[in-house]
């Protein structure tokens, strides 16, 4: 039975025990056919050789500057072999079976573009991340995540068509990406993954929600006190996602919404809290939007230097 090569791409960045973790559970799984590819995206403190030195398997990539999270993988993407290429977020580990549902959707449907599998929040009682998707909520520009923080009792245990699928896992066959193009790099981080998503679907692909595929994130389910960098790049990067594939009088709406509640509330908040910084950083998302032009091109950026340094934390 044919078996197609999977191109796994994951990006690295100052996590090279947690990558190896994932790398290690990607040992195990029970499809045959796959290539590992780890991007470092510049790592400032913490040397990515262990990855290849733990295991010799992996294709490590080491970029000269954090391009981001698309700029990572499509870095990856330059690199890879497989028919079809699987996003994987170093922070992840993942079931031994989660390949063949994700392979099989793609040999059996030709307009399937994207899909991602459940995500269950790893360390928790099988606490949901991710089971689909509704899309983005123009009221606040976020992404409408259908079982996240449920309990999984097998409530959304049927695979389907979706709205968007999820960053922290994702497979889109290479032919597909050398229709439609690489992640888009403007965003550097948030987002991308999103817009690529469109993207695909304005290529006339469906999206997909593969319930019989499960990962496990390590990603906090807690509230932490969010980074200044995070603010800026979340805040400027949902408008700048409603700019690109929002049309007509939903284009609009959208943008009042968004500027005239949620950034206020966020605003107030901020304030409230002084939290300078990270008012300084709501107002620079914004003045961003206003100077960007050709938003539209995903010419980007140059690679000489990462987005925004100043913004960076110390």
């Amino acid at each position: 039975m044919h078996k197609p090569l999977v191109s796994v791409i994951s990006v690295n960045y100052n996590q090279a025990a947690v990558t190896c973790e994932m790398v290690s559970s990607l040992r195990k799984v029970t499809y045959p056919n796959i290539e590992v590819i780890v991007v470092d995206n510049a790592s400032p403190s913490d040397d990515p050789g262990i990855i290849k030195e733990l295991y010799p398997e992996v294709k490590l990539i080491r970029s000269a500057v954090n391009l981001g999270f698309a700029g990572g993988n499509n870095m990856g993407i330059a690199q890879a072999q497989g028919e079809y290429l699987l996003f994987l977020n170093n922070d992840t580990e993942v079931a031994p079976d989660f390949l063949e549902p994700l392979v099989a959707l793609f040999e059996r449907d030709s307009r399937a573009g994207i899909a991602s599998p459940k995500i269950i929040y790893y360390g928790t009682d099988r606490m949901i991340q991710y089971a689909g998707s509704k899309g983005i909520n123009p009221w606040t520009g976020r992404s409408i995540t259908i079982g996240q923080f449920e309990q999984d009792n097998g409530q959304h245990d049927v695979s389907t068509p979706t709205v968007l699928a999820d960053g922290a896992a994702m497979m889109v066959p290479m032919r597909i990406i050398k229709e439609v193009g690489l992640m888009p790099e403007l965003y550097f981080l948030y987002y991308e993954e999103l817009d690529w998503c469109e993207m695909i679907k304005r290529a006339g692909y469906t999206c997909h929600y593969v319930a019989s595929s499960v990962i496990y994130h390590k990603e906090s389910v807690s509230v932490g006190k969010a980074s200044v960098l995070k603010t800026y790049y979340m805040n400027r990067n949902r408008l700048l996602f409603i700019r690109r594939n929002i049309r007509g009088l939903a284009l609009w709406t959208s943008m009042l919404i968004f500027l005239l509640a949620a950034i206020p509330k966020k605003a107030l908040g901020f304030s409230l809290r002084m939290e300078g910084k990270h008012l300084k950083a709501l107002a620079r998302g914004l003045w961003w939007n206003l100077t960007a032009r050709h938003i539209q091109d995903n010419r980007f950026p140059s690679r000489s230097k990462t987005a925004e340094p100043e913004l960076a934390l110390p």
